[in-house]
């Protein structure tokens, strides 16, 4: 029994398939990704943007690849960054099989866009020869002019035979390495064709609400939409679709995987909205705050609240907290105990050191952990490995 069953999300039991070296779907963790939009060409700029991508914990990255051309440079970006590459494919198949041929881990492409019989066989063929997944990628923008005519609107019906339809291509092909998106901008459409799909098939699904918008109207639409579906237990890998930079992809996706306890990387900062009763400047301190730890990947929780009214209470369930007190002396918690007091001039800084001391003190524990392991492991000998 789960001690807190309001809490519980059961998963959806999909099949699992590898981009690159990632698993996605089956009990893999929610993957993370996100989409270059440089000039693929530009191979330096490309690189460097996919490396800040990296850095901000980006598992999986997109990038388009219209043009020979920018396949040939896809061969050069490859080797210079440590995050699969999925390569965009829209209509051209030879695009296809020259980012097989240049490295990709996977291959993001409409079968029925594809062209003949033939042409998949030999995209099919390039994928099993050189290692690469698909994504069967459905958009509410460009169903296909049969499906339209046949429901008369973007629907989930539709959307959702778009996707099986694409599905049973690969299939036949003997090709089951593979994940499907079912998008739109629209909220409920995008829910419901995602849930429908759920339900139709067992493949790993990439979920996001495509063209969701700009940073701030962007992130309420895809929290909305994701949290739905994350909550219902469907989704195996996420991209949240802003027009901003692409980094700001990556910090919302976590964030929503942290709201629902699924995936934790980072420090999830706990504050107040700030009123009279504060004792310091919180909405400032939490901003600045929030930047300042913006390096620390150790999954940890911070209070920052501007009284005593609920302070005590959020710092006995956070790994550091802060409360405002009276006269410019605050309380800091450590591990959900009174550690010390504090005075105004030095919270931000203060504040940083006692969460990389404690990100510090887990990763060390880790270690230990790890290598305790390893050395129960190798103490075992060949009877372990039996």
């Amino acid at each position: 029994m789960s001690v807190r069953p309001y809490r519980d999300i059961h998963r959806r039991q999909s099949r699992q398939i590898h981009v690159g070296n990632v698993p996605v779907g089956g009990d893999a963790p929610i993957t993370v990704q996100s989409m270059t939009n440089t000039d693929c060409e530009d191979v330096q700029g490309t690189v460097e943007q996919i490396k800040r991508l990296e850095d901000a914990g980006c598992d999986i990255v997109r990038v388009s690849c219209p043009s020979e051309e920018s396949t040939q440079a896809l061969a050069q970006i490859v080797p210079q960054v440590d995050i699969p590459i999925v390569a965009d494919i829209h209509f051209h198949y030879k695009r296809a099989i020259e980012a097989a041929q240049a490295g990709a881990s996977c291959l993001r492409i409409n079968p029925g866009n594809i062209g003949s019989r033939a042409r998949v066989q030999e995209v099919v063929k390039a994928a099993k020869d050189y290692g690469c997944s698909m994504r069967i990628g459905v958009n509410a923008g460009s169903l296909e002019r049969d499906i339209l005519e046949k429901y008369g609107e973007p629907c989930p019906d539709a959307m959702v035979e778009s996707a099986l339809t694409h599905a049973r291509i690969l299939e036949e092909e003997d090709f089951y390495e593979f994940k499907i998106s079912c998008k739109a901008s629209d909220v409920f459409l995008a829910v419901a064709a995602y849930m429908q799909l759920a339900d139709a098939c067992d493949y790993p699904l990439h979920i996001g609400i495509t063209e969701a918008g700009g940073q701030r109207s962007g992130t309420i639409k895809s929290s909305i939409g994701l949290g739905n579906l994350l909550w219902a237990g469907i989704g195996d890998t996420v991209r949240v679709s802003l027009s901003c930079d692409p980094v700001e992809e990556i910090k919302v996706g976590y964030e929503i995987l942290k709201s629902l306890g699924l995936r934790h990387r980072g420090v999830n900062v706990v504050s107040c909205p700030s009123c009279a009763r504060q004792q310091f400047d919180v909405i400032e301190t939490v901003r600045t705050l929030e930047e300042r730890l913006e390096h620390i990947s150790t999954p940890l929780t911070v209070s920052v609240i501007g009284c005593v009214v609920n302070g005590p209470g959020e710092a006995t369930l956070t790994d550091v907290g802060f409360t405002g007190g009276g006269r410019g002396t605050h309380q800091v918690y450590v591990n959900g105990l009174p550690s010390h007091r504090l005075k105004d001039e030095d919270i931000v800084d203060h504040l940083v050191k006692q969460v990389e001391a404690k990100a510090a003190e887990i990763e060390a524990q880790k270690d230990t952990q790890r290598k305790a392991e390893a050395e129960d492991t190798a103490s075992a000998g060949p009877a372990a490995a039996e």
